[in-house]
């Protein structure tokens, strides 16, 4: 079997996908996995940290319930799940479980933190000791920080914000250079010719990694304590090509105002079906999505999709109100799934040359790493295609592509079944098909490692927490077969 060395790199437009949030509970990645066929560059996971609160870490909506509901953010912190890492210390709790599910089906976490701005910055070296292991990690901290509905913002001037965001670049730059810091201000706007607060954060977008902004199309703000209506002024819907020029607007003013050329990203990005039903939802996001397709420019280097599953219209599925662990599919997550599937917003994977086994892999991103490539020829549509690992391929875990689509497989598993492919791509009986099939190794346990394996939250700053590697000794044996093991008899 012929094998090849081949590279992973970025998309033009790389897509991650919200995960959670006060919004919805966290969706395991099997199951999004198995749904969309296809990884993300990363997940986003929102959490919150105020440890010098009295009901700290209760979630705010918990420790401080509402007789009468008034708003999602009308909790003394924000009624995000509490990050129990920091001063507390639980890596063994949220969001670290999720992190590591993440990292092991082969993607980046990318991690939005509210943060009391109160902290000092020997309160935030443990957040960043907590971040070491997870190779590169895109964290957002006290998002949407020109705005006023957000706790942070009530307990803090902006000036105090914008200071605080660049400590908190300060701490992590020198404790965790693994991970890189997305500021998500204020938009430009076309009336003042400027970006909104652009003057008391301008420290701010010079330390941050990222360059970022919120954007929906349209949105229920009024969720979930009431309803959007006609007679009812709670929500917005806005011209998808303003918002568009919008977002392309801010990036050109950041350069000239900076002097300095960052990646840019809209960390949260969608239609509200409360405000324009379902279909229109996913029309708008279409457009938006063929519009940067289109645009020569370039100049997004990814968003977010916000999110998988949500408790109201803002999800590619609505949670099932009869059970949480249940999602219910939106017409935007077919529109949504074909888009992800396409080459502009797929990783690009390269040649790298002749690979000889055993082979030494390494994950750095999921843009940046090392895979084998064999090519698989398929004479017709197969009833089995299967790949069987054996020997010590068994314990690894590895994330597979194979025409465009992607499938893991974890630590243990001897079995992974290719069909999937083949249900919704069937080939004609006289049709034949040359296939390429990759194989990357990201982390089993989702973290990096010092190769002394001391305790990678503590051990010295050094390549380990931007890489790890994984030796794959050979190429898994391929079941292609093109008729059934036996038929049953046939019914008219």
């Amino acid at each position: 079997m012929d094998t090849r060395k081949v590279f992973l790199k970025a998309a033009p437009c790389a897509l991650d996908l919200g995960d959670g949030s006060e919004r919805g509970l966290y969706v395991n990645q099997d199951y999004i996995l198995q749904k969309m066929r296809k990884i993300h560059r990363g997940i986003s996971l929102m959490y919150t940290y105020y440890p010098n609160d009295k009901t700290w870490p209760v979630r705010a909506s918990v420790a401080c319930p509402q007789e009468t509901p008034s708003g999602a953010w009308d909790y003394p912190y924000e009624d995000y799940f509490p990050y129990r890492g920091g001063r507390e210390g639980r890596r063994d709790d949220e969001p670290f479980n999720f992190m590591r599910e993440i990292r092991r089906h082969g993607m980046d976490v990318v991690l939005t933190l509210t943060i009391d701005p109160e902290l000092k910055e020997e309160d935030l070296i443990p957040i960043a000791q907590d971040l070491r292991p997870f190779g590169r990690v895109l964290l957002r901290v006290n998002h949407e920080c020109t705005g006023t509905w957000f706790c942070f913002n009530k307990r803090a001037s902006y000036q105090q914000l914008a200071d605080f965001f660049v400590l908190v670049c300060k701490v992590m730059h020198e404790h965790a250079p693994n991970v890189k810091m997305i500021l998500c201000a204020g938009m430009f706007d076309k009336a003042s010719g400027k970006i909104e607060m652009e003057d008391v954060f301008l420290e701010a977008h010079k330390a941050a990694d990222i360059w970022s902004g919120d954007n929906y199309l349209s949105l229920h703000w009024g969720w979930p304590v009431d309803v959007a209506t006609k007679e009812t002024k709670n929500y917005a819907c806005y011209d998808v090509d303003e918002v568009y020029d919008k977002a392309k607007a801010t990036v050109r003013r950041l350069r000239e105002i900076t002097g300095q050329d960052k990646p840019f990203v809209l960390s949260e990005l969608n239609g509200d079906g409360d405000v324009t039903g379902a279909y229109e939802q996913a029309n708008m996001m279409r457009h938006f999505m063929e519009r940067l397709e289109k645009d020569d420019e370039k100049w997004l280097s990814a968003f977010t999709l916000y999110q998988f599953r949500d408790d109201g219209r803002l999800g590619l599925e609505i949670t099932d109100p009869n059970n949480k662990d249940v999602g219910i599919e939106q017409p935007l997550f077919a529109t949504y799934r074909k888009q992800l599937h396409k080459p502009f917003f797929s990783q690009k994977i390269e040649d790298a040359g002749a690979l000889a086994f055993p082979a030494k892999l390494r994950w750095s991103s999921s843009e940046d790493a090392e895979g084998v490539e064999t090519e698989v020829k398929v004479q017709k549509n197969p009833h089995y295609a299967e790949l069987y690992f054996e020997g010590d391929l068994q314990s690894l875990n590895l994330m597979i592509e194979f025409g465009g689509y992607w499938f893991y497989k974890a630590p243990g598993v001897k079995c992974v079944d290719l069909m999937s492919y083949f249900f919704e791509n069937p080939l004609a009986d006289s049709q034949s098909k040359s296939m390429k099939l990759r194989i990357f190794a990201p982390p089993a346990d989702g973290m990096n490692h010092p190769s002394d394996n001391s305790d990678p939250f503590t051990a010295p700053d050094g390549q380990w927490m931007h890489d790890s590697f994984t030796t794959i000794p050979a190429m898994p044996k391929i079941r292609i077969e093109y008729e059934p093991v036996t038929l049953a008899k046939h019914y008219d």
